[in-house]
């Protein structure tokens, strides 16, 4: 067995630092025997309060977001989110990306330890000066590159630091969905409250033409075919303004039925058999926190970060092969002539010592990926920096929707009752037959009194959505993985099942 003298570790150093400077000696002691920098989490601006903190309707106190859905107190919309958590595809994708971060992780702990070992054997029958002999041979190698400069420990640092990020990366999609899943809801119950209204014109402007066209049969004065030709006009204005809704409502209901993992099917007897059908109702405030809490909150925050963090362990990946690469190389063997002598000790075979490589004449490319990677992780950090940015402005959207369309729709409710009484003036002065008073009068109030009722519904609309917008912005809901939300009251049990719904396998369990 032959041995070779290891390099001493003077000389490593001082190589060290003629190569990186007497600074990097000091981290690489500091940093735990690896170069590069250290990683410290990064900074992100954000305010001390939202702009609308002295609205009564927003809190700055924190508040318990693990199942703000049960806020509207509508069973049917707790059962959707219910669901689609158990089978939306796009999560379940998202929770394959964690296994798949898993095994990366487990990848990169193995080469820490050897990484090249193999056993061998084989039999030749030679030919040489017409003598035959036989030659067998068996024997193991082995070759581990030690992590001196800590190459293998940071690249476990960065799986790890990847594994968060996908972990943070179902979170954030597990946000979206139930705000998706919401959103589709309440775009639903506007829908059919606006096919209810237009409905209800319809009715009145039915009931209208056959007055005119009853009081031309009769010759009754004041009364001209030009009425009848605008009543008849308006009659089929609301008749095409309910097809519009309807198909609005068909394609809201399939996106509803993709989101709860199922293909799309008639949802009508569905949403009629919960108790209440009627546009969810907002409360009257929400608590918002603090601006700061988001970046502990936000699951695509903590992701950005962890990328961040994966990324700066790249940067001492790289310069490490600024450096030699020092291994051990051993191999044991045995070869002999014959089957019944390979394992005597007169052929075994032996050798083990150190070694090293490095890389010389690299024409700049390692400097350059050194470049790369620091690049790269300043790049992450503009991300996550204004990623906070993003989800500031998303929240603060979120506030003034909620409330400037919760005193939007109160002002159009009293708007819609307004009209309502214009209305039923001018008609009962109109099938009075009284002087002044002529259809298009009516007509135009009519008109003015459909458009505020479906723009009330969508202020209604508005406000749930607005309140869905700041809980979503907020990062609320990703804490159902941990413990499903409690049943309100037994509330899930008066909504029956979605149809159509196809069973899915559970996801393997990682062993």
């Amino acid at each position: 067995m032959s041995f070779q003298r290891p390099l001493p570790l003077v000389l490593l150093l001082v190589v060290m630092s003629s190569w990186t400077g007497c600074g990097s000696v000091r981290n690489y002691f500091h940093n735990g025997f690896k170069v590069g920098p250290d990683y410290t989490p990064p900074c992100a601006s954000v305010a001390e309060d939202w702009i609308d903190n002295g609205d009564p309707r927003i809190h700055s106190s924190s508040d318990d977001l693990s199942g703000w859905w049960t806020v509207f107190d509508d069973p049917q919309l707790n059962g959707l989110i219910q669901a689609s958590y158990e089978q939306n595809l796009t999560l379940r994708e998202a929770g394959f990306r964690i296994l798949s971060a898993r095994a990366q992780l487990g990848y990169a702990k193995g080469n820490f330890f050897p990484q090249f070992q193999t056993a061998q054997g084989g039999y030749s029958r030679l030919n040489l000066a017409d003598n035959f002999f036989d030659q067998w041979n068996f024997g193991f190698n082995l070759a581990w590159e030690l992590d001196f400069w800590g190459r293998y420990r940071r690249a476990i640092a960065a799986a790890e630091a990847t594994l968060d990020a996908s972990v943070h990366d179902y979170d954030y999609v597990l946000v979206t969905l139930l705000g998706d899943v919401a959103t589709s809801y309440v775009e639903i119950r506007t829908t059919q409250e606006r096919i209810r209204l237009a409905e209800n014109t319809l009715k009145i402007q039915a009931d209208v033409l056959k007055f005119i066209e009853e009081r031309l049969k009769a010759g009754a004065i004041g009364v001209t075919e030009l009425d009848r030709a605008q009543a008849q006009s308006n009659w089929k204005q609301s008749q095409a303004q309910i097809h519009d809704l309807r198909m609005t409502l068909r394609i809201a209901e399939n996106q509803l039925c993709i989101l709860q993992g199922i293909p799309p099917a008639d949802l009508t007897e569905w949403l009629a058999s919960g108790p209440e059908q009627k546009i969810p109702e907002a409360p009257a405030f929400v608590a918002v926190g603090i601006p700061a809490e988001l970046l502990g909150r936000r699951p695509d925050l903590r992701r950005a970060e962890r990328l961040v963090a994966a990324q700066a362990e790249q940067i001492g990946i790289a310069e490490a092969d600024w450096l030699p690469a020092i291994s051990i190389n051993g191999t044991l063997g045995w070869q002999a002539n014959s089957l019944s002598n390979l394992f005597a000790p007169q052929s075994q075979t032996a050798s083990i010592g150190p070694a090293f490589q490095w890389n010389i004449l690299n024409y700049g490319r390692i400097l350059n990926n050194v470049r790369f990677q620091e690049a790269e992780y300043q790049r992450l950090i503009t991300v996550y920096q204004n990623t906070a940015l993003q989800a500031a402005a998303e929240v603060e959207n979120g506030i003034i929707r909620f409330t400037q369309a919760s005193e939007r729709a109160q002002a159009l409710e009293e708007s819609v009752d307004a009209a309502y009484t214009a209305l039923g003036v001018v008609v009962a002065q109109y099938e009075a037959g009284l002087g002044g008073v002529d259809f298009n009068r009516y007509a135009t109030i009519l008109q003015s009194l459909v458009q505020q009722q479906d723009t009330w519904a969508q202020a209604q609309g508005q406000n749930a959505q607005g309140l869905i917008d700041i809980y979503r912005a907020l990062g609320g809901g990703w804490q159902i993985r941990l413990a499903p939300v409690p049943d309100k009251q037994g509330i899930l049990s008066e909504v029956p099942p979605l149809p159509g719904i196809l069973p899915i396998p559970d996801l393997p369990e990682q062993e």
